[in-house]
């Protein structure tokens, strides 16, 4: 845990880990880990507080620039707010409680498709399947399920105690 100072007090803020490698997270894009990063992390403030795109892109170990367009896609999608001005940021715009990580993954286009082909065969389906299509499609749904019943609120909690 570090502190990161404010005009008045030092807030705790919770740490990202450093990976240990560069491997993917698959079946989940640079984009999607990202952005689960972020909010995650905003999630974690205690107390909550709005944290500027530099401040979340430190505490997240994700380039700046690119963050920045997660985050302005975050906002778009309403999960979301940007705070300008003096202690401004970005906060949640609702309860984390509430935040499915399935939003976060569909307001970055990033929600795994059932018409996705492993592939990347265009006409691949139960009816006409690729090689990997059985395997493919468990791989799928099981993300699909994890994504729809697993809240920030549930990883907000581990990120802030490591």
């Amino acid at each position: 845990m570090t502190s990161v100072k404010s005009s008045k007090r030092k807030l705790p803020v919770a740490r990202a880990r450093r990976p240990r490698s560069r491997a993917r997270v698959a079946p989940l894009s640079q984009t999607a880990e990202y952005a689960l990063r972020a909010l995650s992390q905003l999630a974690a403030q205690r107390p909550a507080r709005a944290l500027t795109a530099q401040e979340l892109a430190r505490l997240t170990l994700v380039p700046a620039s690119y963050l920045s367009k997660i985050l302005r896609k975050l906002v778009a999608a309403g999960l979301l707010d940007s705070q300008k001005g003096h202690g401004g940021g970005f906060v949640l715009s609702r309860p984390a409680v509430t935040v499915r990580l399935s939003d976060v993954l569909d307001a970055v286009d990033e929600m795994p498709s059932e018409e996705r082909c492993a592939f990347g065969w265009g006409d691949c389906d139960a009816a006409h399947p690729c090689p990997l299509h059985p395997a493919w499609s468990r791989l799928n749904n099981a993300l699909r399920e994890w994504a729809t019943s697993t809240t920030l609120q549930d990883v907000a909690g581990k990120a802030h105690r490591r």
